[in-house]
């Protein structure tokens, strides 16, 4: 195994955990549309509690997807995690509201009242998914920081930081970009029909199912529009290429280039696409199919797996500076040492053994669809 073969290698690992991540939001999606999926709050709880069951995978994978790019590429760690500290101080924070809402939105003695808790869940339901989709608009939109790797020997150096942000808002500048902010909300259209559809599929209710299928379309139409339209804007753009010698530039339509010359990707986005596409459309036009999640849940992970290998091989920086362009982060610039990848590497292989254990649990908790008598035991939200 090559030293450049293990950056590829965990490249890709780091972007199925980001892709799963982007599907398991369809936690948050379902929060943010409960009140209109349940019109009651019996109807409510029902949506609540089938999203309560599975909002520990979705912050387990986002803490995984973070511990691996600490591991595999330490400086986008230090530079994106400790440097855009506000935007993922926002992001956690909403994230330990949700599980703290889910705990005790209905425990006996909560002086703030269920709404208050169900209030942090909606919030949770849109920031969340707006700032991680945000996140990753900025790997192909860039970031406002500095790499001074020389900071570490050089013994004048007040403190020996190898990476800072370049003003004030550490991270929160991204939001000033349009694009950043058409991907974000891309996201959250796109976890509000994840969520719609998980629900349809998983609770055992004829009034909810109902108003799913008219709630999916209100969620799907503006995901496509803005999907659509971030997408077209990549394959426009132009692009940050690095050459051999690991100087950076920009590249005219290099994300289409990428797309081009790496034709398996291309197929891959295809089919993710058509993938989302069906789960919606059948959905939508069939009464009696309640199963849109899977397509769409595959659809989604091959989708964002598709573009965020885009954003980093082939001979792309993947988390690009704007305030310094040879700041940016490639592949060979900002990953592990060979021993540590190599390591790693044999590690990742126990990871089939632990998927293989998620969906058993999956499995067993599902096997039985949700209905109104379930919230009514002790192990109710």
């Amino acid at each position: 195994m090559s030293y450049e073969f293990l950056q590829h290698y965990w490249c890709f690992i780091v972007s199925l955990l980001g892709a799963l991540l982007v599907f398991l939001l369809f936690v948050q999606g379902a929060n943010s549309v409960a009140r209109s999926l349940g019109q009651t709050e019996e109807g409510r709880r029902l949506v609540y509690n089938s999203t309560g069951r599975k909002w520990e995978f979705t912050f387990t994978t986002l803490v995984t997807f973070g511990g691996a790019f600490f591991a595999s590429f330490p400086l986008f760690y230090s530079t994106s995690f400790g440097g855009a500290y506000w935007l993922w101080m926002i992001i956690l924070f909403t994230f330990v509201l949700q599980a703290v809402s889910y705990e005790f939105q209905n425990k006996i003695g909560n002086i703030l009242g269920p709404k208050t808790f169900q209030f942090f869940l909606t919030l949770n339901g849109i920031v969340g998914p707006l700032l991680l989709g945000g996140a990753v608009a900025t790997f192909f939109e860039g970031s406002n920081f500095i790499v001074e790797k020389n900071n570490l020997i050089d013994a004048g150096a007040i403190t020996p930081i190898i990476s800072r942000w370049a003003n004030a808002s550490h991270g929160l500048d991204a939001l000033l970009n349009p694009w950043v902010l058409v991907l974000g909300f891309a996201v959250v259209f796109l976890a509000r029909v994840l969520g719609i559809l998980y629900v349809m599929n998983n609770v055992n209710d004829e009034d909810i199912r109902s108003r799913g299928s008219v709630r999916l379309i209100g969620a799907a139409v503006p995901f496509v529009i803005l999907f659509v339209a971030y997408l077209v804007h990549l394959l426009l753009k132009d692009g940050y290429a690095v050459n051999e010698f690991g100087f950076i530039y920009m590249e005219p339509y290099k994300y289409l280039t990428n797309f081009l010359d790496m034709w398996y990707l291309t197929v891959i986005l295809l089919i993710g696409v058509v993938l989302v596409l069906f789960g919606i459309g059948k959905t939508i036009v069939s009464k009696n199919y309640n199963g849109g999640i899977w397509p769409a849940g595959i659809g989604t992970v091959l989708t964002v797996l598709a573009l965020l290998l885009c954003c980093a091989w082939n001979n792309t920086a993947y988390y690009p500076s704007t305030a310094d362009l040879q700041s940016s982060l490639t592949l060979s610039n900002s990953c592990s040492s060979e021993f540590t990848l190599t390591t790693m590497f044999y590690v990742s292989l126990l990871v089939p053994f632990v998927l293989a254990y998620i969906v058993y649990c999956w499995r067993a908790i599902d096997r039985k669809k949700l209905d109104k008598d379930e919230i009514k035991t002790d192990h109710a939200y």
